[in-house]
């Protein structure tokens, strides 16, 4: 069965290739395994540290991807074919999206370890508002991957494509607003400003969530990259300049994937923070110890 589904069509033509060029056979090779590696790691480390939650967004990110660059190495062999270009343009604009919603996960966590009063949210309602807007960005980029790859016209190939770009915007808007909150946590925090002053919650800044805090800050930040690239890309059509140029695949979009991917396993909140529970049991015990102090320093004066 690999054998046909990898034989080769022929001497082909650029002309003739669904990318406007013909895929490295070698890329695609590196980018499975590097995906292979880091989605293995994922597993191992959410049934270590039991973290269930990393399977539907880590991992799922992991196997999508898996799957993506089986269909470029697919379209190495042969180019000329569809069915291996649409099945790599669906899933790498889709899996990157499970492993955003990482992201936002955690930034609850971190909120609720340095204090809820410094943020605007409650570190639940960042959980809700942007988990809600990662499944419904992967909800209209899997409509549009699936109108885009069933569709036997161009007309209907760029409609999948128009509606893909509107989940890749929507949740671009999301990653914005998800910064611009998380970066208003941190001003505050590092200048005791509480947005309700009169929460007494602060928490503890120690090495593990500065490296945490570092880790997000960097996967936010190649997410970001790369959905910028990929709205260049199909604002820019099945014809643009961008999507015919495969360098910019395999670094804006590949490459980026591969570093926040990895960024989360070397920074694993299991080892970091480790559980939902150890979270908030450590941000209890802070608070009774400061108010302990407190108390005691009243008693002595």
């Amino acid at each position: 069965m690999v054998s046909i589904l990898f034989q080769r069509s022929g001497p082909t033509d650029v002309e003739d290739s669904q990318y406007g060029y013909i895929p490295h056979e070698y890329v695609a090779i590196i980018f499975i395994v590097l995906f292979g590696i880091s989605t293995i790691l994922h597993i191992g480390q959410a049934t270590y540290y039991r973290m269930w939650w990393l399977f539907p967004t880590a991992c799922l990110c992991g196997i999508g991807e898996l799957v993506g660059w089986s269909g470029r190495l697919w379209s190495s062999f042969s180019p000329s074919f569809s069915n291996p270009f649409m099945m790599q343009i669906t899933t790498t604009i889709i899996s990157p999206t499970p492993l955003i919603a990482v992201n936002f996960i955690l930034l609850s966590w971190i909120v609720t370890r340095l204090g809820p009063c410094y943020s605007r949210l409650t570190p639940t309602w960042y959980t809700i508002i942007f988990v809600s807007c990662d499944i419904f960005a992967l909800v209209v980029q899997g409509a549009g991957g699936g109108i885009a790859s069933s569709s036997n016209t161009l007309s209907g190939a760029n409609l999948g494509a128009n509606i893909m770009l509107a989940g890749i915007v929507f949740q671009f808007v999301a990653i914005v607003t998800y910064s611009a909150l998380a970066a208003d946590v941190l001003r505050r925090y590092h200048k005791d400003l509480p947005v309700r002053p009169t929460q007494n919650d602060r928490g503890q800044m120690d090495g593990k969530l500065k490296t945490i805090i570092g880790a997000l800050s960097f996967s936010t930040l190649v997410l970001f990259i790369r959905s910028i690239y990929r709205i260049i890309e199909l604002a820019g059509g099945w014809n643009g300049r961008i999507i015919h140029t495969e360098v910019y695949f395999n670094v804006l979009d590949g490459g980026m994937v591969v570093l926040a991917i990895f960024t989360i396993n070397f920074a694993h909140p299991g080892r970091l923070l480790g559980t939902q529970r150890d979270v908030y049991t450590e941000k209890t015990h802070s608070r009774g110890s400061s108010e302990s102090h407190l108390n005691a320093a009243h008693g002595l004066a």
